[in-house]
C-alpha cells in the first residue's frame, strides 16, 4: 500500500486519502473473492494486485491531469482496469466504465456501490458520477447517448492499435483523446495502425513510456487527439474490425 501512495504522492503532490487508502484495500478484497467464482485476473498476490493493476492504471496521469467533471470511458473494461483506480484516485471525474460481459459489470456495479463511487458524495450534479455499461463496443460507439460524448477514452485492452481504434475513438468528442494501455514494445503496431487512426478522425501525437516501479515492466501510452468527427460507417458492425482491420 505504501508503494501506492508514494507512486500517487510523486504524480500528483498529494497523498491518497485514508478513504481512498480503503477503497484500494476493499476493492482488492472484492476482487480476489469474486475471482475464486469468476475469471476476472491471473494475479491475486497483494503486492502483484498493486503493482501490475492499480499502480499501472493510474500512471497515465504522470502525463494526463484528469480534471474535475471530465468524461473519461475505460472500454473493455474486464475486472475495472483502468477505471476503477482512475476513478478512486480522482474522485471528481465521471467514470464510464464499458465491458461485453454481463457478469463483469455486475461485479463492478458491486463495487461502485460498496466504494460509494457513484458521485452522490460530491453534491455537484454532473461532478464524480461512475456508472457500469454493459455492450459491444461497436454498438456503444454507435449509440446517440455514447457516441462522440467523452473528454478522454481509455483502454487496457488486448488488441492491435487499427481494432482498437475503431472500437475506442467513436466514443471520444472532437478535441478529446483516446489513449490506450500499451506495452513498453509499441512501434511496429503504432506505424501499423496509423492509417486506422486517421480514417477514423484522429491524430497520433505522441507517444509517452515508463517503467513501473521497483519492476522490469514498460508501459506505453499513445495519445491520440481526436480533431474531426468520426465518419457514420464507423464502427463497423460486430466482429468486422478484428477480421478487417482499417489499413
Amino acid at each position: 500500500m505504501n508503494k501506492l501512495n508514494d507512486y500517487y504522492k510523486n504524480i500528483t503532490g498529494n497523498e491518497l486519502s485514508d478513504k481512498q487508502i480503503n477503497q484500494f484495500e476493499t476493492y482488492y478484497e472484492m476482487l480476489v473473492e469474486k475471482n475464486k467464482v469468476m475469471n476476472l485476473t491471473a494475479i491475486t498476490e497483494k503486492d502483484e494486485v498493486y503493482l501490475k493493476h492499480f499502480i499501472d492504471s493510474i500512471a497515465l496521469a504522470s502525463y494526463k491531469d484528469f480534471k474535475k467533471g471530465m468524461d473519461v470511458i475505460d472500454v473493455g473494461t474486464g475486472a475495472g482496469f483502468p477505471g476503477i483506480p482512475l476513478k478512486i484516485a480522482f474522485p471528481e471525474i465521471n467514470m464510464t466504465l464499458f465491458d461485453s460481459l454481463n457478469k463483469r459489470i455486475k461485479f463492478l456495479q458491486e463495487v461502485i456501490d460498496e466504494l460509494g463511487l457513484d458521485g452522490s458524495q460530491t453534491g455537484e450534479k454532473g461532478v464524480g458520477s461512475c456508472v457500469a455499461i454493459h455492450g459491444r463496443a461497436e454498438e456503444g460507439g454507435r449509440a446517440k447517448e455514447l457516441r462522440e460524448k467523452f473528454d478522454l477514452a481509455v483502454s487496457r485492452a488486448v488488441a492491435n492499435m487499427a481494432v482498437l481504434s475503431e472500437y475506442c475513438i467513436p466514443f471520444v468528442k472532437q478535441g478529446g483523446y483516446f489513449i490506450p494501455y500499451k506495452t513498453g514494445k509499441i512501434d511496429e503496431e503504432l506505424e501499423e495502425g496509423k492509417a486506422a487512426v486517421k480514417i477514423l478522425g484522429g491524430k497520433i501525437e505522441k507517444t509517452e513510456k515508463l517503467m513501473l516501479p521497483d519492476s522490469d515492466i514498460g508501459r506505453s501510452f499513445v495519445f491520440i487527439n481526436k480533431i474531426k468527427s468520426t465518419p457514420k460507417a464507423y464502427p463497423r458492425k460486430a466482429g468486422t474490425a478484428s477480421k478487417q482491420p482499417l489499413k
